[in-house]
C-alpha cells in the first residue's frame, strides 16, 4: 500500500456523494488504517454541489486535505470540471458518462467511465443504488481497501435494502471497463 492515498468524491447532492466517503472511510478505520474525511456541500438540500475527500494512511495523518488526489470520482460534469486537474498524473478519474458528458483526454491520468446509474437502471430500475456500483468499482481497484470490509460497512452503514445493495456492491466489483 502506499503511504497515503487520497480519494475525492463530487457530485451533487442527494447522490450519497458524503456516504460513499462514510463508507470508505469506515472501510480504512476497520481495517487499522488512520484515516482524515472532510466534506463540503452547497447550502441547498438537494441539487448543489457536494465533495468529500478522504485520506487513509499507514501513517499519522498530518493533513486531511486532498491536494494531489489518487482517485477522483467524478459524478457531475461541474465536479469533474473543477477537480480533473487536481488529480494526480499517475492518479485515476473515475466518471458516470450519464452525468460526465465531456472528458479531457489531455490529462496525463487514467479516466475510466463506470455506467453505474445505467447500471443501476438496468439491474434494479431505480438509480438509488449507483453509488454503491461505485463502491463496488472502488473496492477492486483501491488495492488498501478490502472487498469484504467495504461490503460489511455498506450494510452497516446503508440501513436498507440490503440484498439489492450486496447485488450492485458485486455489479460494481465485477464491471470492466
Amino acid at each position: 500500500m502506499k503511504n497515503r492515498i487520497e480519494i475525492v468524491a463530487s457530485g451533487f447532492g442527494g447522490q450519497g456523494v458524503v456516504r460513499l466517503g462514510q463508507i470508505i472511510g469506515e472501510t480504512g478505520v476497520k481495517q487499522g488504517l488512520h484515516v482524515a474525511m472532510l466534506k463540503s456541500h452547497g447550502t441547498e438540500m438537494r441539487g448543489g454541489y457536494v465533495r468529500s475527500q478522504v485520506v487513509l494512511s499507514q501513517d499519522i495523518i498530518d493533513s486531511p486535505m486532498c491536494e494531489s488526489p489518487d482517485y477522483f470520482i467524478a459524478l457531475s460534469s461541474a465536479a469533474y470540471k473543477r477537480f480533473k486537474d487536481t488529480v494526480a498524473d499517475d492518479g485515476l478519474i473515475l466518471y458516470d458518462p450519464a452525468f460526465v458528458d465531456e472528458v479531457d483526454e489531455a490529462l496525463a491520468c487514467t479516466q475510466k467511465a463506470v455506467p453505474a446509474k445505467e447500471l443501476s437502471m438496468e439491474n434494479f430500475d431505480n438509480a438509488l443504488f449507483a453509488n454503491t456500483l461505485v463502491l463496488g468499482f472502488i473496492a477492486r481497484l483501491v488495492n488498501a481497501l478490502d472487498k469484504e470490509i467495504m461490503l460489511e460497512s455498506v450494510l452497516e452503514i446503508i440501513p436498507k435494502f440490503h440484498n439489492r445493495n450486496r447485488k450492485a456492491f458485486q455489479i460494481g466489483y465485477d464491471y470492466q471497463s
